[in-house]
Formats: structure tokens, sequence, C-alpha cells
């Protein structure tokens, strides 16, 4: 109960962060974008929760193709029996940090240049 207060929490403040900065413009830039001019596993993220928050789901995952399909993921890890979710938990988190790891790795090499945040 106290996770899915923390998600209802984490929801409330996404959404007046991107009503805020679509009003007044002020959205937040990568850094590692900015320093490096790599797209980080991040990238594309913000872009992708404000075409989510305006229902263009094709749009939010060309995006964050990975934290599209890992927010679906996660939603139904939280609906799963928390019996059979325990005892894999340390394995999900290994797993996933290496995914993100690879898809920043990934999306930064010419031939997987379809993994990188879509241009507007």
């Amino acid at each position: 109960m106290k996770k899915i207060r923390n998600i209802g929490i984490f929801l409330v403040i996404l959404v007046i962060y991107l009503i805020v900065g679509e009003h007044f413009n002020i959205f937040l830039k990568c850094p590692i974008r900015l320093i490096f001019h790599l797209y980080c596993p991040g990238c594309g993220s913000t872009r992708m929760f404000r075409s989510l928050l305006h229902g263009n789901f094709y749009q939010a995952f060309r995006f964050n193709p990975l934290l599209f399909i890992s927010l679906i993921m996660y939603l139904i890890y939280l609906l799963l029996d928390k019996k059979i979710t325990k005892k894999l938990e340390p394995f999900i988190w290994y797993f996933l940090i290496g995914i993100f790891i690879i898809y920043g790795i990934l999306r930064n090499i010419p031939f997987f240049k379809f993994l990188a945040p879509t241009i507007i």
C-alpha cells in the first residue's frame, strides 16, 4: 500500500512538472547530452511523459522505447503476486540495470540510430 501511495505522489509531482513546464517552457536539459553529446538511457523521457499526458502513445514510444516498455512492465509487476516477485526482486534489479546500460550504449551507435529520441 505504501508503494502505491509513493507512486501516486510521484505521478502527481510529474504531472505538475509537465503542466507547469509546458506552460512556461522550462524543461530541464539532459546534462549528459549537453556535456558529452551522447544520449543517456533517459534522454527523451520528458517528451515521452508529455506525449503520454496528451494520450499520444505512439510518439511516447518513439521518444524513449525502453522507458515506455519498462513503465508497462512495472505496472504488471505491481499487479503480480508478492510471493513470486519477492524471490525475483534482486535479479530483476540487476537485469534492469544491465538492460539500461546496454541501451544507453546502443542508442549512441550509428547502426542503432532508431533507438535515439525522435527530433521534433
